[in-house]
């Protein structure tokens, strides 16, 4: 919005140039073209006051050009003097400032033909002009704009509302392989305009540029020059030799990047768009389940698909979800890997898979996927899915489009895209009665906040919320830690490689879920209200015996490799020492001991199985270790915990997230109270850092609010929130970084011993047990730091000494600590739904305790 490293952002609607109203009447007088203007728009207002402003300032002779109205605005905005810094940095960044040009922005599926033909009927009408000239970016666009210009001058009662001296009352509308006449209308794709391209518009414009008007829709092409084509499209408008005067461009999109228009003088936004109920309201994914697994992600998508099918078959409606790729090649691969998932998940043969995938893109071989493209919306197509690339994202004039899945964040890197993309599901399908129509863009989570900057602008204000625990809270309880006395020793051992793992008889597994309950959380663009989609992913399996197949074939492999050494000693056996029968016990016995009963195991688990026959020699090493004695019992209670607090610059950025029941406002301090109920407005400029919890036995916590710090807390938070699992646990806890809950560990960095303190980040009570829970990112299960490697290892030595100790003291308080990433959120809250919690171990637990035994 601002300049590149601008810190202050600037609010687009402070930025459109306003045009003087002080018109003399003999002039231009508007008021005579009203009655044209209400039978072409109808209730829709925004489009008159667009043709209206326009005209004011084509028409008003108050300016000879772009220049004299920027420098008017410039001169009274003082926006416009910090946006900019002087004058002469605001005019650097006028496309056309010599001409009588300006931008109109209007978003996207409301309705840019109508106010297109408006200007070119009244212009014409008027005398103002003799031709216009509609240039577009697409040959889709051109169809389109073609199909409603010629239903639009033959409306009779269009013709009859214009003034009865109107100089052109029925425009011809042409395309420019005819000769562009006096009183025509033409409209063409830019590619026309081009030297080497055989056209009319050359030879029949040639010198007439001041009587005629060239309005450009997706006008956002030519302010970016993406390619040299477009650039060319600048150059003619520019090309002395026509000596255009009146050049409009209309766009929903009026970015350069992440700059907004500097020539903009009508402004509908798609905030108004969507709270007027013109267009459809636009939700996105701001938390889903994590998966790595192509197949899993399809099925969330296709989930969902199923999901507006269901909902709209009593309107008769076949909802379309459109898939967004970077390139052809990506395009053709994605349509054949949907189709593949189809096939199977369906049951469907190649063929019928292929009449529901329809690909689009600027390739011979899609063309005739185009003409298809015009119908998908009718009863007869049998097309559900259309995957496209980004650049045809314009244009396209249906209404049933219900999701859309950008398939790479390059769809979403920049607001002009992200505007196209919404763009493409933003019209609502035609007599839509009843509760608004939403469009679901299933985005990956990660890219949810740049959705947001499209639609809302906010500023940093250093406020602050504490969160403090109610003394009088019946989710107060009591916890147990150790003080402990410690002791340095130095020990020499052997690192126990997978070789001798195996000998066990065992690979440490952790807790599978074969059919996996997750729930898709989305947030609504303007209103920052959410909702969930709770479906199922069916996980991967294999049998104990492909599994045993797969792990005895790799060691035959590592044996046939072992035969290149020249060292006898290197050369190894292992298929010998671990037959099938062996490895189908080892699967079996590794099942058993995750408390796996089901006799398959997931894709997960394979991969666990066969990356331990990985390196399986390793040398001895040094390590130091801290003995720690534990020397009395301490009683905590949730009482104790001291106060924490976040910064509104901290939830501005996404930072911070804070959570709160009924009644919180009460529990804050006078000065904070104002600004909580800043935070609190669904309207307002933290709407998405605030999540508040209705019902208060579903916020089963002693404090007044809880802050998370970053995505996966967030989560995690809303995880404990969600009333399925709030109605089975007692109550939670989340840690203060420092002060109320730690223990201590030991660690090496480079060669230098290091002791600390952590705390976990919450505590989970259900009956007697206290699930202990520290959450990291999912990275941290490939690669972890030695740090997250011994806070595990101590917090697992601490809490068995813990429990040891309660058991001797007859308390029956029982710990449990996990350390989580989001990977495992759908696992762990299944087993605490089941009450099945107690042994649990996610994926960095399993990969925690491997690195400690392979490094000691």
């Amino acid at each position: 919005m601002g300049a590149k490293g601008d810190r202050r952002r600037f609010r687009n609607e402070d930025l459109v140039l306003k045009v003087t109203t002080d018109i003399d009447p003999t002039v231009w007088d508007e008021s005579k073209y009203e009655p044209f203007l209400d039978e072409l728009c109808g209730i829709r207002e925004y489009q008159k006051d667009a043709i209206r402003i326009t005209l004011r300032y084509l028409l008003g002779r108050k300016y000879a050009n772009l220049r004299e109205l920027a420098k008017e605005n410039f001169k009274a905005n003082p926006e416009l003097k910090e946006r900019y810094g002087s004058w002469a940095g605001m005019e650097r960044h006028l496309q056309l400032p010599d001409q009588l040009s300006c931008s109109i922005d209007q978003a996207t599926g409301t309705g840019k033909s109508y106010v297109l033909y408006g200007l070119a009927a009244i212009l014409l009408a008027e005398g103002a002009v003799d031709r216009v000239l509609v240039l577009c970016p697409s040959n889709t666009i051109e169809a389109g704009l073609l199909a409603k210009f010629r239903e639009l001058a033959a409306d009779s009662n269009l013709r009859d509302a214009l003034p009865p001296n109107a100089m052109v009352n029925t425009p011809r509308i042409i395309t420019a392989s005819e000769t562009i006449v006096k009183g025509s209308i033409c409209v063409e794709n830019y590619h026309a305009i081009l030297k080497n391209v055989k056209s009319s518009i050359r030879d029949s414009l040639k010198g007439k540029g001041a009587r005629v008007a060239v309005l450009n829709d997706e006008a956002h092409h030519i302010a970016n020059e993406s390619s040299s084509a477009t650039k060319k499209w600048k150059e003619f408008l520019l090309d002395p030799e026509y000596g255009f005067r009146i050049i409009v461009g209309v766009s929903g999109t009026c970015y350069v990047g992440d700059e907004y228009f500097s020539d903009v003088i009508s402004r509908y936004s798609l905030r108004q768009a969507i709270e007027q109920r013109f267009v459809k309201k636009v939700e996105y994914v701001a938390e889903m389940p994590e998966t790595s697994n192509p197949e899993e992600k399809w099925q969330l998508i296709y989930n969902r698909h199923q999901d507006f099918k269901k909902k709209l078959k009593k309107r008769g409606i076949r909802p379309l979800t459109i898939v967004v790729t970077k390139g052809i090649a990506d395009c053709k691969r994605v349509a054949e890997e949907l189709q593949d998932f189809l096939v199977e998940w369906e049951k469907l043969t190649v063929e019928q898979a292929r009449d529901k995938v329809l690909a689009v893109t600027s390739a011979k071989e899609h063309q005739p996927n185009l003409a298809k493209l015009r119908t998908v919306d009718s009863p007869a197509s049998k097309v559900e899915w259309i995957v496209s690339v980004s650049m045809l994202s314009e244009g396209w004039d249906v209404k049933n489009v219900f999701q859309i899945v950008p398939h790479e964040e390059r769809a979403f890197n920049s607001k002009l895209l992200i505007a196209q993309v919404l763009g493409r599901g933003l019209r609502r399908p035609d007599g839509w009665q009843g509760e608004d129509p939403v469009v679901t863009v299933f985005n990956h989570d990660a890219w949810s906040a740049r959705i947001k900057h499209l639609v809302s602008e906010i500023l940093e204000i250093e406020r602050r919320l504490t969160s403090t625990v109610n003394p009088a809270s019946p989710y107060n309880f009591e916890l147990y830690n150790l003080n402990y006395d410690r002791v340095e020793d130095t020990s020499e051992y052997a690192k126990k490689g997978e070789y001798r793992l195996l000998e066990q008889g065992y690979v440490d597994l952790p807790t599978q879920v074969e059919a996996e309950d997750v729930t898709v959380e989305f947030e609504r663009a303007v209103t920052g209200e959410h909702t969930k989609f709770k479906t199922q992913i069916l996980h991967k399996t294999w049998s104990v015996e492909e599994v045993a197949e797969q792990m005895f074939n790799r060691l035959k492999s590592i044996d046939e490799e072992s035969k290149e050494a020249e060292d006898p000693e290197e050369r190894t056996n292992y298929a010998k020492r671990f037959p099938l029968e062996k490895c189908e016990q080892i699967v079996l016995e590794s099942l058993k001991r995750a408390k796996i009963t089901s006799g398959r195991v997931t894709d997960d688990n394979r991969q666990k199985l066969l990356q331990a026959l990985g390196t399986l020699r390793r040398k001895a090493a040094k390590r130091v270790i801290y003995k720690l004695s534990a020397m009395a019992l301490v009683t905590l209670n949730t009482i104790q915990r001291q106060a924490e607090s976040c910064s509104a610059a901290e939830l501005r950025r996404g930072a911070k997230t804070v959570f709160y029941g009924p009644g919180c406002e009460a529990t804050l301090q006078d000065e904070q109270k104002e600004f909580f109920r800043e935070v609190e407005d669904p309207d307002g400029e933290f709407a998405g850092a605030r999540i508040p919890i209705s019902n208060s036995s579903d916020f089963r916590t002693p404090v007044s609010l809880a802050i998370a710090d970053g995505g996966p807390e967030r989560r995690f938070i809303r995880e404990l929130c969600n009333r399925d699992n709030a109605k089975e646990l007692d109550a939670w806890l989340k840690n203060t970084p420092v002060g109320f809950y730690s223990i201590e560990y030991a660690w090496k960095k480079g060669e230098h011993p290091k002791r600390g303190e952590f705390s976990p980040d919450f505590f989970i009570k259900q009956n007697d047990y206290i699930f202990v829970v520290e959450i990291k990112d999912d990275e941290e299960i490939k690669d972890p730091s030695p740090e997250n490697v011994k806070k595990h290892e101590y917090a697992l030595v601490h809490f068995e000494r813990l429990n040891s100790w309660l058991e001797n003291e007859k308390i029956p308080a029982r710990y449990q600590f996990n350390m989580l990433t989001p990977k495992d959120y759908g696992k762990f809250f299944t087993k605490l739904r089941n009450r099945e919690l107690v042994g649990f171990r996610s994926e960095l637990d399993v990969a925690l305790t491997k690195f400690a035994k392979d490094v000691g």
